[in-house]
């Protein structure tokens, strides 16, 4: 059903400030750069910006103001230029794009006409719909800051007051998770749900170690001097079939200085900092270095449980959020933008989970074990292209990263790429070997 997104209302102020705060956003991530920029060279993991901001206009107009409201396309080329399950990837740079003044123009419409909808009280369908677009909004600014680091952009404006960055330092060892029935997925309650989270469905758990806080990149390059991107017995095998391939010999953006590591962060090289997760490792390569380390991969639902169980009980009803139902703000989560990228393993302890596991929200996204797949009974909401077409070729991956919204995230959201895919933010935490 098109409103089967849970029990809970969104007040129409809040609905109306996401929407204004979404645009911002994205009017924010473009702002300083040039029309040459906004087309972007050709590449399979980026979309170029110009048409990408003119694709979040035409979806916003698609599910909130055409899907519902039966009204004519604000733009008779709109399909033609930005349905992304039609236009080929490789062919939106081909395009006969609007100007920028255009885009902007078609992006400022749309958003003023769902901001009436909103005025004027939207029913419970429309609200799903106009959540679902900022979502999408909020997704694709995270696109746009990938998109910015792969092409060595300079990084983005601050969001909002910068959050401090304070050294921290490391968080070792690991917890103990133990084993039962845990029930994985969200339940109605929630205000809006993806159809790839629904619903959830009991998986046993056998008793579990794992690690407090992401692998840093301190550790990380410990693999890497050991030799770790040389060594056969570490991959698997398609990982070992694309190392070669991309020729990897260590993270994407690091190369060797005198005295240690650098990394690039956007436009410049900054002496790796040894606390902060390693970020932009793909899954064959946080695959590789579990085993390296005698690790493993958790689960998705090892990672869920460990996120969300309460009072040490996998059975124990589940928190929305690692540190209870309390939504996310700076002191618990490294989210929005306004560290500007990751901090400390150690930062945010009042954001621990009931087991003790930091930063499983926010900081960087966390690869898993597991396949992305669908739960049991699954059913394709009304947006089919958002999970169904990418079962069995993805990655899941949890919790959020330094750029994603807040208002995104909860323990149960489901991330998924492909596991050859180095320019997410992302990076993973591990498990003990299983006994």
């Amino acid at each position: 059903m098109d409103d089967n997104h849970g029990g809970l209302r969104i007040a129409p102020a809040t609905l109306a400030d996401w929407v204004t705060d979404a645009g911002r956003r994205t009017s924010d991530l473009v702002a300083d750069l040039g029309d040459d920029q906004l087309r972007v060279p050709r590449m399979s993991t980026i979309n170029p910006l110009l048409w990408e901001l003119g694709h979040l206009a035409w979806f916003t107009e698609k599910w909130v103001l055409r899907h519902l409201g039966r009204r004519s396309p604000l733009r008779a080329d709109a399909d033609a230029l930005y349905d992304s399950a039609a236009v080929a990837h490789a062919v939106r740079w081909d395009l006969p794009l609007p100007s920028r003044a255009d885009t902007l123009a078609y992006l400022g419409r749309v958003r003023d006409e769902v901001l009436g909808v909103i005025r004027r009280g939207p029913t419970r369908r429309e609200t799903y719909f106009i959540l679902l677009a900022v979502f999408h909004e909020d997704m694709h600014g995270e696109a746009f800051l990938y998109t910015r680091q792969t092409l060595g952009y300079p990084g983005p404006a601050p969001s909002g007051p910068p959050a401090p960055r304070a050294d921290c330092g490391p968080l070792t060892g690991d917890v103990e998770v133990p084993g039962g029935v845990f029930q994985l997925g969200a339940t109605p309650v929630e205000p809006f749900v993806f159809d790839n989270e629904k619903w959830a469905h009991p998986v046993g758990l056998r008793p579990f170690a794992i690690a407090r806080a992401p692998v840093t990149q301190a550790e990380f390059a410990a693999f890497v001097e050991a030799g770790g991107y040389g060594r056969r017995d570490l991959w698997s095998e398609a990982g070992w079939r694309w190392r070669g391939e991309a020729d990897a010999r260590h993270p994407v953006y690091w190369e060797r200085a005198s005295g240690g590591w650098q990394r690039r962060n956007f436009d410049r090289w900054v002496t790796l900092e040894p606390h902060r997760p390693v970020v932009h490792v793909n899954w064959y390569e946080a695959d590789a270095y579990c085993r390296w380390a005698g690790r493993r991969l958790p689960t998705e639902a090892e990672w869920e449980a460990a996120a969300a169980a309460g009072r040490g009980d996998v059975a124990a009803p589940k928190r929305r959020f690692p540190w209870g139902h309390e939504p996310a703000d700076e002191a618990r989560a490294n989210l929005d933008g306004l560290a500007l990228g990751c901090c400390d393993v150690a930062d945010r302890p009042v954001g621990d989970s009931a087991f003790g596991c930091r930063q499983m929200i926010g900081n960087v996204w966390e690869w898993t074990a597991s396949e992305f797949g669908p739960y049991p009974g699954f059913v394709a909401d009304p947006y089919k292209e958002y999970s169904q077409p990418w079962f069995g070729t993805h990655k899941v991956l949890r919790g959020g990263a330094w750029p994603t919204r807040a208002r995104l995230l909860r323990n149960t959201w489901r991330n998924f790429y492909t596991p050859d895919r180095r320019d997410v933010w992302a990076g993973f935490r591990t498990c003990a070997p299983r006994g």
